[in-house]
């Protein structure tokens, strides 16, 4: 393992600190996951996700039925076609995870030192000294002194809405603990959370190949949330599952590392999965606090040298009941970006917090000013060097695109890509510019219709750094005669000009196959 210093410029000046922060079309590189719930379901509020910043907008299946995301996700097509924001859909599984059941929906009491019982009896009403849980098996994977945590939803983290327990015996299937902070759980779910435990659960349930084959089949998902992923053999599994589901076999597969068994086949995982998100809230709980920082800069080198999108959790969840972050979270997000996150995605703080729309704005601005000082040159340079010689002939085109526009100032990249592979390796070396990736559709048949290929595509970039999709005309074919590759040029600038991105007198690169061959030009802009 390579060690992975913060990169940033030296030196950073006084004056770049109190320079005030300049509004920007692309308010930042990094892109934000929002997920959407109670808070966050009306089109207006969506129009202001949307607005401020969010581009990928997560479905968090843990609770809501498909109805409720079906209704939430008809609101965001809306805000779509208002705003011109374009935005992917993720469907989050629900996974091996435990859950206690709270059918009154009262809020239990719990007091440090007091003893609670744990059953798998699930006609049992929650209380202050039942609580009854979703998973037959636990009493079997438990020892006295083990540690077990149980919150809402997500884990807040706040020790007054969840309690942490230790095993004090293992009674038939009942684990009776001791509860070791007093707590107030409020709703009906709540997470369970055994500490370095095997949980003999699958990590498709049943219940999610059924939320999928409906709700995902019918909405075209663009990502699948895989929870709980501990090997490799979860994602395989996964993507034959999607395989024989129509349009599904081109979703995408990000693996949700959660916790110490995923992290142990981290490598062969991420081999397999189209992109990582970490967990940090269950890994939280499940690693020793000292050592959270080190498996998230190790995670996401890893994620960076392989060139897959790695998307991190639990940022900022002081701002689901407040306007500002701490400062902590607020140094947090610049240090995901420094580190190499392609993505933040907000949990509950977008779900059921107070500001959805101001809280991807604060992100958004965190991550516009630490990618002004993350260090490109050092970046480039080791990526370069972990992909060795002789470089694939993808790589090597996609590297010196990055250098030329780096070396010329140039304002954008433009790739034509048709199947997003080109676009999604230029932004793996992290120029300092956006990257338009032109999205050329393809003509594809399945002996009954034709139809054009390039949606997905080209909203699958909308989760890695630094890649703005644009959908061309499906008239324009990606290796083509000169006349019709300017024309598509030319609406590529003419869209980057109308953003604002491009001025006049300003240099861009642009990446395009002609017959078989890859050509990176530089064009320098007349007017």
């Amino acid at each position: 393992m390579h060690s992975n210093h913060l990169l940033l410029e030296e030196p950073i000046r006084m004056a770049t600190i109190l320079e005030p922060s300049k509004a920007n079309f692309f308010p930042a590189m990094t892109k934000i996951v929002g997920t959407l719930g109670p808070r966050s379901r009306s089109v207006e509020v969506i129009s202001g996700c949307l607005k401020a910043g969010m581009s990928v907008a997560r479905f968090d299946f843990s609770w809501g039925g498909s109805e409720y995301h079906q209704e939430t996700l008809d609101n965001l097509r809306t805000a779509v076609k208002s705003t011109k924001k374009l935005c992917a859909v993720m469907l989050d599984t629900v996974g091996a995870e435990m859950q206690v059941v709270n059918k009154s929906e009262k809020a239990i009491s719990l007091q440090q030192d007091d003893n609670v019982i744990l059953t798998p009896d699930k006609g049992q009403e929650a209380s202050s000294q039942v609580l009854p849980i979703n998973f037959d098996e636990l009493a079997k994977a438990m020892k006295k002194g083990d540690t077990i945590f149980v919150g809402q939803y997500l884990f807040t983290g706040s020790e007054t809405t969840s309690v942490w327990l230790e095993v004090d015996k293992v009674d038939g299937n009942d684990v009776h603990c001791i509860i070791k902070n007093s707590a107030t759980l409020a709703g009906a779910l709540f997470t369970l959370h055994a500490s370095q435990i095997h949980i003999d659960l699958p990590t498709l349930t049943e219940k999610d190949k059924e939320n999928i084959s409906t709700w995902g089949v019918a909405n075209k998902i663009d990502f699948l949330s895989l929870s709980y992923t501990r090997h490799a053999q979860d994602v395989r599994e996964a993507r034959e599952y999607l395989s024989k589901l129509g349009d599904l076999s081109q979703t995408q597969i990000f693996a949700k590392i959660e916790n110490i068994e995923g992290l142990t086949h981290f490598d062969e995982i991420l081999q397999e999965a189209d992109g990582i998100i970490l967990s940090r809230g269950n890994l939280g709980i499940d690693l020793p606090p000292e050592k959270v920082f080190l498996f998230q800069k190790a995670a996401l080198y890893k994620c960076n040298m392989a060139g897959k999108p790695a998307v991190l959790t639990r940022v900022v969840d002081s701002m689901t009941d407040n306007l500002r972050p701490t400062r902590a979270e607020a140094t947090d997000v610049a240090n995901a970006v420094l580190d190499g996150s392609d993505a933040i995605l907000l949990g509950a703080e977008t779900l059921r917090g107070l500001y959805p729309v101001e809280t991807i704005s604060i992100v958004g601005k965190i991550c516009a000013e630490a990618e002004k000082v993350f260090n490109q040159d050092l970046y480039f340079k080791k990526t370069v060097k972990y992909v060795g010689e002789p470089m694939s002939h993808l790589e090597s085109i996609a590297s010196s695109a990055v250098r030329a526009a780096i070396k010329v100032k140039a304002s954008v990249i433009i790739c034509f890509t048709s199947s997003g592979r080109a676009a999604r390796l230029i932004a793996k070396y992290r120029p300092t510019m956006p990257v338009l990736s032109v999205v050329i559709p393809r003509l594809k048949t399945n002996q009954l219709r034709w139809s054009f290929s390039g949606a997905f595509e080209a909203r699958q970039s909308l989760i890695v750094r630094g890649l703005f999709p644009m959908l061309a005309d499906p008239r324009h074919p990606a290796e083509s005669t000169s006349a019709t590759n300017e024309s598509v040029l030319k609406v590529a600038l003419d869209h980057g000009k109308a953003s604002g991105v491009i001025k006049s007198h300003d240099r861009v690169v642009v990446c395009q196959k002609v017959g078989d061959a890859a050509v990176v030009k530089i064009i320098e802009l007349e007017d």
